[in-house]
């Protein structure tokens, strides 16, 4: 069994994991492939603004689904999305609308 090092809190990759989990239908924990991941994002010096539009592309993605999909199990979930924002970087704009669409969605549901 291989150890996993914990990520230190405050780091780029700890802030990765932060905000994965933060998202809907992610764990709320990261498993050990997800610090992986992170760190390894953290060494390929990913900006931290594609993988959060990563983030809100893939989410705001899957809230358009028009069947209820199964809960996201890894972080690894994104690579895809991440290498599209990388190849074509979208509008910030674009980013904050998606964001704003998902807190409201989020809002609308809880008050259900």
């Amino acid at each position: 069994m291989t150890q996993t090092a914990a990520v230190p809190e405050g780091t780029y990759a700890a802030e990765i994991l932060r905000l994965y989990t933060l998202l809907p239908d992610t764990p709320d924990r990261p498993r050990p492939s997800d610090r992986r991941l992170a760190a390894e994002l953290e060494r390929q010096h990913v900006p931290l603004d594609l993988i959060h539009a990563a983030f809100i592309i893939g989410a705001a993605r899957r809230a358009r689904s028009l069947r209820a999909l199964p809960a996201i199990r890894s972080l690894h979930y994104f690579l895809p999305i991440l290498e599209e924002v990388q190849e074509q970087p979208p509008d910030p704009s674009y980013i904050e609308l998606l964001a704003w669409r998902l807190r409201a969605a989020a809002r609308s549901a809880s008050d259900e």
